[in-house]
């Protein structure tokens, strides 16, 4: 399965762990998980350490570092989600998107899902230049990811801990996937056991798993 590897640019703040995960059938036609549908709901457990405001503030630093204002619309997707569960407003979507957003609220640490059949290799973690744009849904709006680090492909920036472009979403026909997590090296231990939890639950979709190699991850 690819990719083998993510190329990563110098970040001191950055702790990235990246799963690739090819299911049995398009995520279409495979069924929510009862764990995963029950875990996206206000009042859920999990296996996590329940996110605080100390972790959130790691999230935003790392996003600021490149020059990036994590705040208003373009606030970490981990924080949406919580108010987004909170008023019932986070339907299920498939079983890779599923898995990632239980994962991320939960834990409090973005996570991207990418298909990986869209995404145009090769794929590099890195901050995005000035100006750089994407488009994030189906009705054209376009997010500015200029001093945002995120994932990009040979057509550009196409993921990050705010928003996921169009191009590269998941969609009904999808089998392979790219699970993304934007962690601060202050937290490795959450990103850790986040990583964990989203492979038992993949798993458990009897998605075939591979952990993504992230070389020159910063130290903490």
């Amino acid at each position: 399965m690819s990719p083998a590897s993510l190329s990563l640019a110098p970040h001191p703040l950055l702790c990235l762990r990246a799963l690739a995960v090819e299911f049995a059938g398009h995520v279409g036609s495979l069924l929510v998980l009862a764990e995963v549908a029950a875990a996206l709901a206000p009042t859920a457990t999990s296996p996590l350490q329940k996110p605080d405001d100390v972790l959130r503030g790691h999230i935003r630093d790392l996003l600021r570092h490149g020059g990036f204002k994590p705040t208003g619309r373009s606030k970490p997707s981990s924080e949406y989600l919580v108010r987004a569960v909170e008023e019932g407003k986070w339907p299920a979507i498939n079983v890779a998107v599923d898995v990632g957003n239980a994962v991320s609220l939960h834990s409090g640490i973005p996570i991207s899902v990418v298909d990986l059949d869209r995404a145009r290799p090769p794929l590099r973690v890195a901050i995005a230049p000035a100006g750089a744009r994407f488009v994030f849904n189906a009705s054209g709006q376009e997010i500015d990811v200029g001093g945002l680090l995120g994932l990009h492909d040979a057509d550009g920036p196409c993921a990050n801990a705010v928003k996921d472009a169009q191009r590269t979403k998941t969609d009904a026909a999808t089998r392979r996937a790219l699970l993304v997590l934007w962690g601060h090296v202050a937290v490795r231990a959450q990103v850790e056991a986040a990583e964990r939890w989203a492979m038992e639950l993949l798993r458990s979709a009897h998605g075939h798993v591979t952990e993504v190699a992230c070389p020159h991850e910063a130290e903490a």
